[in-house]
């Protein structure tokens, strides 16, 4: 029997093949510490007495909370820019951008590689094939002090994609649909092993990390995307880097990306995932454009393209936040930011936003607001009974035009 990509990774690292169930030690390329959990990584150490073993390995990046929004958190910040210092890790400070981007960007995630994140979206570095995986400020510590975590070994579950996005429809509706059909628990502890197929190998690298930040809604210990296409292009690809064709999986599913259409997910789960249709006309207080699922310079693209030459509905407010400096610097250069401000969107400091309510856009009671973020739980961004619609960067930007949920095709009809 054949090994899996996650298999094939840890296998890798260990030395020695090994199989799901099994119990690991391996070294890790980089740790990956965000603002909010810096604290009690500190801690961690301390109580360890251990610093770590290769400050190279070590990155922390200020974005969860970027600017600092009261004293507390700007002490919190110095103490991690001293800290950093102190140890020569790497320190991103405020304004470079939200960690995964960053750690992308900056060439510290590669495929066949293995990060650890202190937080839970660190599945997205499985777009270009690498092991990323979310864990606690204990583990994290552990993982700096000695260059090595442990890990159990995931079972997997193949995803595979066929065809190419119909018109309208994009990566964050793939998403957002592999959720829907896996649920919030089909996939806990478990490696998502996403196949591109018939075309829908021209995914670009962004896409394919919009696919893997949303594995870990469906409860999945890493998301990882086969490689093809741009990556092979972007990345020296190891050989090995495939599943076998005889590897054995948990579960498998298909999804015909030709036939997907714009999908919402519906407060209060990432799983309850409609089309669109089905809340069409839903009033909204604001849009948020930005976070680790669709950030990216092809978002900002997209939501540029339909409010060129329209306006923001009056009583709506629409934030457009980049994941990252190299986003905002590539928007200005081309104009897509003049396009977004001469439409009434607001612009935000490179970083998290109001994802997780801390700042930046919190929700009031009562308020409904449509997101290109992973998650809608209840009180994610503000007042536990603001709803929170997970959306694309098309049908967001469409909403904010309309003041109600919508798609750019049925703005299009409506102005004809």
């Amino acid at each position: 029997m054949g090994l899996t990509l996650a298999e094939k990774i840890l296998s890798q690292r260990a030395g020695r093949e090994v199989r799901a169930g099994e119990l690991v030690v391996v070294e890790v390329d980089q740790v990956m510490v965000v603002d909010s959990i810096a604290g009690s990584f500190f801690k961690r150490l301390q109580q360890l007495g251990a610093a770590p073993r290769f400050p190279e390995k070590v990155a922390i990046v200020i974005d969860h909370v970027a600017p600092a929004a009261n004293v507390e958190v700007a002490k919190a910040q110095k103490e991690i820019r001293e800290w950093g210092n102190r140890y020569g890790c790497r320190v991103f400070d405020v304004g470079r951008g939200i960690c995964h981007q960053v750690l992308v960007e900056e060439g510290l995630a590669q495929p066949g590689g293995i990060v650890l994140g202190s937080d839970s979206h660190s599945t997205t570095y499985g777009g270009i094939a690498c092991f990323g995986s979310g864990m606690g400020a204990t583990d994290i510590a552990l993982a700096a002090a000695s260059g090595r975590t442990w890990l159990r070994v995931p079972e997997t579950v193949k995803v595979t994609f066929r065809g190419r996005l119909a018109p309208g429809a994009t990566a964050k509706d793939a998403a957002l649909e592999m959720v829907r059909v896996l649920t919030a628990d089909g996939a806990t502890y478990m490696s998502i092993e996403i196949h591109l197929l018939d075309g829908a190998e021209s995914l670009t690298r962004s896409q394919r990390l919009t696919l893997a930040n949303l594995t870990v809604e469906a409860g999945a210990k890493c998301g990882l995307v086969v490689p093809s296409g741009e990556i092979l292009e972007l990345y020296d690809v190891p050989t090995w880097l495939y599943p076998d064709p005889d590897a054995v999986y948990a579960k498998e599913v298909e999804i015909d990306l030709s036939t997907l259409t714009p999908r919402v997910s519906v407060p209060f789960y990432v799983d309850n995932v409609e089309e669109v249709a089905a809340v069409r006309g839903k009033k909204v207080d604001q849009v948020f454009v930005g976070t680790c699922t669709n950030g990216r310079l092809d978002d900002l693209h997209e939501v540029a393209a339909i409010l060129k030459g329209r306006k923001v509905a009056p009583g709506v407010r629409m934030l457009v936040i980049p994941a990252s400096s190299e986003v905002l610097e590539a928007a200005a250069a081309d104009g897509t930011l003049l396009t977004l401000l001469q439409a009434g969107a607001t612009i935000g400091t490179p970083g998290c936003g109001p994802c997780m309510g801390r700042h930046q856009g919190v929700l009031a009671p009562g308020e409904v607001c449509v997101s290109t973020s992973n998650r809608n739980f209840r009180g994610r961004m503000g007042a536990a009974d603001a709803e929170i619609y997970l959306a694309s960067p098309r049908v967001a930007a469409a909403t904010a035009v309309a003041g109600y949920i919508t798609t750019p095709e049925e703005l299009e009809v409506a102005r004809a």
